[in-house]
C-alpha cells in the first residue's frame, strides 16, 4: 500500500456517518488537520480525498463550513 492508499484509507475510516438524510460520511475540520499532521500530508490532499468520496467537512474551525 503506497503513502496515498494508506492516506486515503486514513481518512475513510475517519469519516463518520453524518446526520444528514441521506447518511453522507462527515469529517470534522479538527479531524482533518490532525490526519495532515499525521500522515505529514497537506491539508489540500485530506480535502481531495474529501472530495473524491463525497465526505462533507463539518465544524470548521474558520466558519466556512457548517
Amino acid at each position: 500500500m503506497d503513502r496515498n492508499e494508506k492516506l486515503a484509507d486514513a481518512v475513510l475510516k475517519s469519516a463518520q456517518s453524518g446526520q444528514e438524510p441521506d447518511g453522507r460520511k462527515q469529517l470534522t475540520c479538527a479531524e482533518a488537520f490532525e490526519l495532515a499532521r499525521k500522515h505529514k500530508a497537506k491539508i489540500i490532499e485530506i480535502g481531495r480525498i474529501c472530495n473524491q468520496n463525497n465526505i462533507r467537512i463539518c465544524k470548521c474551525q474558520l466558519g466556512c463550513f457548517a
